[in-house]
C-alpha cells in the first residue's frame, strides 16, 4: 500500500468516481495498522501505533480479548513502503476517508451500485475487527486521532444499526464495561463523545423512522446510564480536579453534559421515553447542587443552560390536539419533578449561592473582548437562562395547582428571590436609572435576547390568568378594596401585564415594526404571548388604563404643572428605594425630581427643577418632545413601510419656547416629573380632549410641540395610552397591508380580529 492510493482513492470518494478495484484492496488500504505489543501479558491485549508522535493508552479488557486481534503481515509489512509519511497523517486519511464513504453509502442521490460497493467495503472491514481498533484508537493521547476515531467509530455503529438493525457488539460490550466501571476506570469521555455522536447521526436523518432505532440503541444502556448519572454527579466536586476545564474529570463531566443534552433532544422521539432520557427531570437536585458548588465556571455554564432546554422542553408540534401533558404523562411527571426541586431549592436562597462571572467568555477564554462592556457585569446569557429556569417553574407550578393556597406561598417567595437576584446582578450604570418599578426588570433583563424575553414574558402572564382566575372563583365580585389588594400584589411581585407590555413598547420607542418583525419570526413565542395578552385586555380594559395613567404620573412620561407650588411652600417628591421594594405607587421625599428611565433620561437635582418650574410658570407654555422618536437610530429589521400605501412621514422641526435645550446623551426626548402630582377619579373624562390635544401633534414622531394652557386649568396628558393604542393601530396596518399581498407568512385574520376589537374599545372608551 502506498500513499498515493489512499490520496487517490480519497480523490475518487470525494468526488463521486467509481471504485474501480476489488473490495479486498480497498479494505487492505483502509484497515488501520495497530501493531500488538510484544509487552502485553495474558490477561489483556495492549495495541498501539508505532512511530507516532503520541502514544495509545488502550483501554484493558479481559472479558474483550476476541474483539482485539493483531493486524495482518501485508499490512504491517505496508509500512515499510511509507517511510516519507508520518504514520500518524496515514491514520488519520484512513479514518476521514471511512467517516466520508459512510455518508457516500447514506446518500441516496449517490449511484446505488458506488453504494453496494461501499457496503461491501464496510462487511470486510467489520470482518477485519476495524470496531476493535477504532475503540482503541479512542484511548489515544493524540487528541486529534482520538476525535476522528470516536466520529468514525460513531458512524459505523450507526451505519451498521441502520441497516442491518442490529447493535455493533463489539461498541455495546466496550461502553458497557466503560461506563460501569466508573470511577474506578476514569477514561469514559471517548465513550460518552461516540455514543453522544450515534444519537446526534439518528436524529439527523431525515428517512430513518428513529423511534425503533433509538429504543434498540439506548434500552441496552439504559440501566448502566442512570447509574453512571449517579456516579458521576455524586462527587465531591470542591476537589481540585475539577477547577480547570481541560482536567480529565472536568472533561468526563463535560462529555456527559452534551450525552445529557442529546439524550434531552431524543426523548421526541418515543412515545414512552426511557429512564436515561428521563433521570434530569427526576434527579435534577444533583446538577442543582453542583452548580452551587465551586466548580468551574464552564461547567456551570453548561449545567445552567442544559436546563433552561429542560424547561423549554416541548414534544411534537404535530402532536393532535389537546393538552400536551395529558398526552405525555411521563413528560407532565417529569416536568412536576423539575419544577418542585428548583422552586424548593430557590426557596432556600440557591440563586444568591451562585457567583456569575464578571466576564463574559469566548471560544473558551476568561477575558472579555476589548471594549465589549456586559451589562451590569454580570454574564447576561446565565443570568437570563437561570431566570427562564426559575420563571418556567413557577409557570408550570401555578397551571398545575388548584387553588391559591397551593401557589402562593411559593410564588411570592420565589419571585422575591428572584427579584433580589436580579437587583445583585444588573448593577445600574452610571448613564441609566435605578429601576423604580418591579415590572421593569423583566425587560431590562430580557431585552438583548427576543425569544427568552417573550418565553419569560408568557410565563409571568400565565401566572397572572391563573391567579385572576382563582381570585375571581373565589368571589363572584371583588370589593374595591380585594381588588386594589391584588393589583398592588401584581406589582409588588412583578408580574403585572400591563406594567410588563408597556414597559417593553417604551423600550422598543413605540416601534409597531419591531412587533411584526417578532410576529413573522418563527424564533420567538411572541404570536402565542400577544394573542393571550390581546384577550386580557380586551376585558381589563380599564386596569390597562389605570396602568397608563400611572405611567403618566408616577414614570414621567408627561405631567401638568397645574399642581406645583412655589418651592418654599412645598417638597418635591418622587419615588424612593423603599416603594421600591414595595412596588407601590406613594411618593415620598427625596432629593431628585426624577428618575432617568432605561435610555439616558435626565436626572434633576431640586434645585435644578425649581429653576424650570419658575420659567415654565413665567411663560405659561410645556415644551414636550413626543417620546416616540426615543430611539430614532433604532432601525427595524425590515422596511415595511415601502409599499404604496405607506403612510407618508414628514420631518418635522423642533421648537423651543422659553426653555434651553439640554444634551441627553443623542437621547430625544425629556421627561420632566413634577412635584406634588395626583390624577382625580375623573380621569377618563378628560381622556377626550387629552387625546385630541395628542392628535393636534401628529403621527410624526419626531417632532416637537409647543402645549399653550393655563396654569390653572391644564389638562394632565394621558401620552401612554395614546402611544400604546397608536402603535398597536399600526401593527394592524401593516399586518393588513402584507395579508393583501399575501405577503404574511400565516394567517393573521384571528389577531386581526383581535386587534380591531381593542381598537374599538379604545375608540369608544376615548371618542374622537
Amino acid at each position: 500500500m502506498k500513499i498515493s492510493l489512499l490520496q487517490q482513492m480519497y480523490k475518487d470518494v470525494l468526488v463521486g468516481i467509481p471504485l474501480a478495484k476489488e473490495s479486498h484492496h480497498y479494505t487492505s488500504l483502509l484497515n488501520l495498522c495497530i501493531e500488538q505489543s510484544p509487552e502485553r501479558d495474558e490477561s489483556c491485549n495492549w495495541m498501539h501505533l508505532p512511530s507516532t508522535n503520541g502514544g495509545i493508552r488502550c483501554h484493558q479488557d479481559t472479558d474483550m480479548s476476541d474483539a482485539v486481534v493483531p493486524t495482518t503481515d501485508d499490512i504491517s509489512n505496508s509500512f515499510a513502503n511509507m517511510n516519507s509519511f508520518c504514520p500518524r497523517e496515514v491514520m488519520l486519511l484512513q479514518l476521514t476517508l471511512i467517516k466520508m464513504m459512510v455518508a457516500k453509502a447514506e446518500a441516496q442521490e449517490i449511484e446505488f451500485n458506488m453504494r453496494q460497493k461501499y457496503c461491501e467495503i464496510f462487511v470486510l472491514l467489520k470482518e477485519a475487527k476495524i470496531d476493535s481498533k477504532l475503540i482503541c484508537l479512542l484511548s489515544s493521547y493524540d487528541q486529534l486521532l482520538s476525535h476522528m476515531a470516536s466520529k468514525s467509530l460513531a458512524s459505523l455503529v450507526y451505519f451498521q444499526l441502520k441497516e442491518e438493525n442490529a447493535l455493533n457488539v463489539t461498541w455495546l460490550t466496550f461502553s458497557l464495561k466503560t461506563l460501569s466501571g466508573f470511577p474506578v476506570n476514569t477514561q469514559v469521555a471517548e465513550c460518552l463523545w461516540t455514543l453522544t455522536a450515534i444519537i446526534k447521526d439518528i436524529l439527523k436523518d431525515k428517512v430513518l423512522p428513529k423511534a425503533g432505532i433509538l429504543k434498540k440503541l439506548l434500552a441496552p444502556l439504559d440501566a448502566v446510564l442512570e447509574g453512571f448519572y449517579n456516579s458521576i454527579l455524586f462527587h465531591h466536586f470542591d476537589s481540585h480536579h475539577y477547577t480547570s476545564p481541560y482536567s480529565e474529570a472536568a472533561n468526563n463531566l463535560i462529555s456527559f453534559i452534551d450525552l445529557l443534552e442529546a439524550l434531552l433532544a431524543s426523548r421526541i422521539e418515543l412515545e414512552l421515553p426511557l429512564r436515561c432520557q428521563r433521570v434530569l427531570f427526576l434527579k435534577v437536585s444533583y446538577v442543582l447542587n453542583l452548580i452551587s458548588s465551586s466548580i468551574h465556571y464552564l461547567i456551570k455554564k453548561k449545567f445552567i443552560m442544559l436546563l433552561k432546554k429542560c424547561v423549554l422542553y416541548k414534544p411534537r408540534e404535530d402532536a393532535k390536539s389537546g393538552s400536551l401533558f395529558l398526552q405525555n404523562p411521563s413528560l407532565f411527571e417529569d416536568m412536576g419533578a423539575l419544577s418542585n426541586t428548583v422552586l424548593q431549592v430557590v426557596n432556600l436562597t440557591w440563586l444568591n449561592r451562585i457567583p456569575l462571572s464578571e466576564k463574559a467568555s469566548y471560544f473558551g477564554g476568561s477575558e472579555a473582548a476589548p471594549g465589549g462592556d456586559t451589562q451590569g457585569g454580570s454574564d447576561q446569557p446565565v443570568l437570563r437562562a437561570l431566570s427562564l429556569v426559575v420563571l418556567k417553574a413557577l409557570e408550570f407550578k401555578c397551571q398545575n395547582s388548584a387553588t391559591e393556597a397551593e401557589i402562593k406561598g411559593d410564588f411570592q417567595s420565589s419571585m422575591s428571590q428572584l427579584l433580589i437576584f436580579w437587583r445583585s446582578h444588573l448593577k445600574s450604570s452610571p448613564q441609566s436609572h435605578p429601576v423604580v418599578h418591579h415590572c421593569e426588570w423583566l425587560s431590562l433583563i430580557f431585552i438583548e435576547q427576543d425569544d427568552d424575553m417573550w418565553e419569560a414574558a408568557k410565563a409571568l402572564l400565565l401566572i397572572y390568568l391563573k391567579f385572576d382566575r382563582l381570585w375571581h372563583d373565589a368571589a363572584d365580585n371583588l370589593s374595591q378594596k380585594e381588588e386594589e389588594n391584588w393589583n398592588f400584589l401584581t406589582h409588588a411581585n412583578g408580574y403585572n401585564p400591563h406594567c410588563i407590555f408597556l414597559f417593553f413598547l417604551e423600550k422598543i420607542a413605540f416601534d409597531s415594526s419591531v412587533l411584526l418583525d417578532f410576529l413573522i419570526s418563527s424564533e420567538t413565542c411572541f404570536l402565542e404571548y400577544l394573542v393571550r395578552y390581546l384577550k386580557l385586555l380586551r376585558k381589563d380594559w380599564h386596569q390597562f388604563v389605570d396602568v397608563c395613567n400611572h405611567f403618566d404620573t408616577k414614570h414621567g412620561t408627561f405631567q401638568s404643572l397645574s399642581s406645583v407650588q412655589p418651592p418654599h411652600q412645598e417638597k418635591q417628591s418622587c419615588m424612593t428605594d423603599e416603594s421600591l421594594q414595595n412596588a407601590c405607587c406613594e411618593q415620598e421625599p427625596q432629593t431628585l425630581i426624577s428618575l432617568a428611565s432605561s435610555h439616558n433620561y435626565l436626572v434633576f437635582t431640586t434645585e435644578q427643577c425649581d429653576n424650570e418650574v419658575a420659567e415654565s410658570n413665567q411663560s405659561n407654555s410645556l415644551i414636550c418632545t413626543d417620546s416616540t422618536s426615543l430611539l430614532g437610530s433604532l432601525q427595524s429589521l425590515v422596511n415595511y413601510d415601502s409599499s404604496d400605501d405607506s403612510e407618508l412621514e414628514s420631518d418635522g422641526k423642533e421648537c423651543l419656547v422659553n426653555t434651553k435645550q439640554v444634551p441627553l446623551n443623542n437621547e430625544s426626548e425629556m421627561r420632566i416629573r413634577e412635584t406634588g402630582f395626583s390624577y382625580t377619579d375623573d380621569k377618563r373624562n378628560t381622556l377626550k380632549s387629552e387625546v385630541l390635544l395628542l392628535k393636534q401633534m401628529g403621527s410624526n414622531t419626531s417632532s416637537c410641540v409647543t402645549c399653550m394652557a393655563s396654569s390653572g386649568n391644564i389638562v394632565p396628558l394621558r401620552i401612554m395610552i395614546y402611544k400604546s393604542t397608536k402603535c398597536l393601530e399600526e401593527l394592524q396596518k401593516a399586518i393588513s397591508r402584507l395579508q393583501r399581498r399575501n405577503l404574511f407568512p400565516y394567517n393573521p385574520s384571528a389577531l386581526l380580529k383581535l386587534l380591531s376589537h381593542v381598537e374599538k374599545i379604545s375608540k369608544n372608551v376615548n371618542p374622537q
